[in-house]
């Protein structure tokens, strides 16, 4: 006898098609049945050593998080309810060009203190891996959600190149095809980079095609945050199209939007430039989180000069007085690289964690308020935040645009992504809610999307651009990662002033057929596992 059936579910079953009601059957981590309409049919209902009825709820695949941040809370927290209670059974890592594979122990170390503010310092966490296959060997040990990942450019180029702004030779170009081809073939998905982070951003067009040839040989996509999200927006996502292009490499733009004033109301230009190259054959697909604001780390805003030769070089020019009024001018008055081009405002830049808890009283404040209780200059705040805290803060940045956000959440290669950073006493509620705050608020209440366009955009759509042939879908014989929600009540219990509390209407989620939410309370079951690439 089978070991579950859920009866009388509301399936929305990933396809975009209408919803349907069956009974589904799951046994050996997998669906083995479904019987639709049974109950009306009179016909012989499945048995299962256990029955669970879904009377008023909607059963769908498991929602995947194609830009996820848990690269080390997968491992330091096997609760992880922060995604398994949103829904969430499959979550994309080493995003943004940087993360913790392939290393060697020089750059473990940078990347550490690089992206502290990501996922903190990782002091807490057993280093016993330095390549990409290592890291998801460890993954297999148990998670609580399943784990896919991208090779990090920004990783891969501190290991080859260093930290400094300057171009390959050709032996270490060579060699960067061989780490990232190393990677791939030991079952990353693809690559990330991150165009606004040292030291990823030091990498030319040409350096990224030729990583981008060898993503492709193997299947893989190319995940860029790209150059900027505010002035230079739409050249900078002209780059990325062209590049993969000529690389014959998809191409899957990570938080895809455009933000800060100069960009308000122009999402339909960006949308027009991907429905160009789409309609000419690009490979192309994207993801957003449902929220206006962005996150960050507050290092991230300052012009790449500052922080070449990595967080060390980064903090002594800080501390050097005429090096940081260089720093003070090119973020306050010409518009640094690192906050996108765009002349910081200090009014929307919120600090959301700390490393040091000394100075905690900055969580939740802007930096201009910051510096205005302090009679002193936003700027001589956020210096001494960053050199008090070693790079660690965390910011909120309150650039973004909610027609822009409605409209490319409509797009037809959307997906969903949290980009949610787990760390800090105030983060962005995205991390808690980004899935059910699609159902809840942009589904039910805003009827930006109906429910079944909604559920194929955060299920099918992203199993396709991971090449995960048995995901993604209510089917037989796919895997049982499935979610079982109130469509009447799912909402996202994170709030900015509450960012911490979890979703309301999401009473089950199962991970290889294994409850990991039942009853709306996470069990211990550590179902996960790593999603290696599925070979071409």
């Amino acid at each position: 006898m089978e070991e579950l059936v859920i009866r009388d579910a509301d399936v929305v079953d990933g396809s975009g098609d209408d919803a349907y009601r069956a009974d589904v059957v799951v046994d050996g981590g997998r669906i083995v049945g479904i019987v639709k309409e049974a109950a009306a049919a009179g016909c012989q209902r499945p048995k299962a050593r256990r029955e669970l009825d879904a009377e008023g709820l909607v059963l769908s695949p498991g929602f995947i998080d194609m830009h996820a941040h848990s690269d080390l809370a997968l491992l330091r927290d096997p609760d992880h309810s922060a995604k398994a209670a949103q829904g969430v059974t499959l979550e994309v890592l080493g995003q943004d060009g940087l993360s913790y594979a392939p290393v060697d122990d020089r750059t473990l170390g940078e990347v550490r203190r690089a992206i502290a503010g990501w996922n903190g310092s990782g002091d807490d966490v057993d280093f016993d891996w330095r390549s990409v296959g290592e890291y998801l060997d460890r993954l297999d040990g148990g998670i609580a959600v399943n784990a896919a990942y991208l090779i990090p450019q920004g990783t891969v180029r501190a290991l080859v190149v260093g930290w400094e702004d300057r171009e390959p030779t050709p032996r270490e170009l060579d060699r960067m095809r061989q780490v990232v081809a190393e990677g791939m073939e030991q079952g990353a998905v693809g690559m990330s980079s991150g165009l606004t982070y040292t030291p990823g951003m030091y990498a030319r067009r040409a350096e990224l095609t030729e990583l981008c040839r060898v993503v492709a040989e193997y299947g893989g996509y190319y995940c860029p945050h790209h150059r900027s999200y505010g002035a230079g927006a739409l050249q900078a996502y002209e780059e990325v199209v062209a590049l993969t292009r000529e690389a014959g490499c998809a191409l899957h733009l990570a938080h895809a939007t455009m933000n800060f004033g100069v960009n308000k109301g122009r999402a339909p230009e960006l949308l027009a430039l991907l429905d160009e190259a789409l309609d000419a054959g690009a490979d192309i697909s994207l993801d957003t989180y449902p929220y206006t604001p962005g996150c960050t780390t507050l290092v991230a805003l300052l012009p790449s000069w500052a922080s070449e030769g990595g967080p060390e070089e980064t903090l002594r020019r800080l501390a050097d007085e005429e090096t940081a009024e260089r720093i003070r001018h090119h973020l306050e008055v010409t518009g640094s690289d690192g906050c996108h081009g765009v002349p910081v405002e200090w009014e929307t830049i919120e600090i959301s964690g700390v490393g040091d808890p000394a100075l905690g009283a900055h969580v939740g404040r802007t930096v201009l308020e910051s510096a205005r209780a302090r009679d002193e200059s936003p700027w001589t705040v956020a210096r001494e935040l960053l050199l008090k805290d070693r790079l660690a803060p965390t910011i909120l940045q309150h650039v973004g645009h909610e027609e822009n956000v409605r409209a490319i959440m409509r797009h037809r290669t959307h997906t969903g992504g949290s980009d949610g950073i787990l760390q800090g006493a105030k983060p962005h509620p995205r991390a808690y809610g980004t899935f059910p705050h699609y159902l809840g608020h942009f589904v039910r209440e805003a009827g930006v999307l109906s429910l079944e366009e909604c559920v194929a955009h955060l299920t099918s759509r992203p199993a396709a651009r991971l090449r995960l042939p048995d995901r993604g879908l209510v089917r037989e014989g796919y895997k049982a990662d499935l979610v079982l929600f109130d469509p009447r009540t799912v909402a996202a219990g994170s709030t900015f002033d509450s960012p911490r509390t979890l979703p309301t209407g999401i009473p089950y989620v199962l991970v290889d057929g294994r409850f990991v939410i039942e009853d709306g309370r996470r069990t211990d079951e550590l179902a996960g596992r790593a999603v290696r690439r599925t070979p071409r």
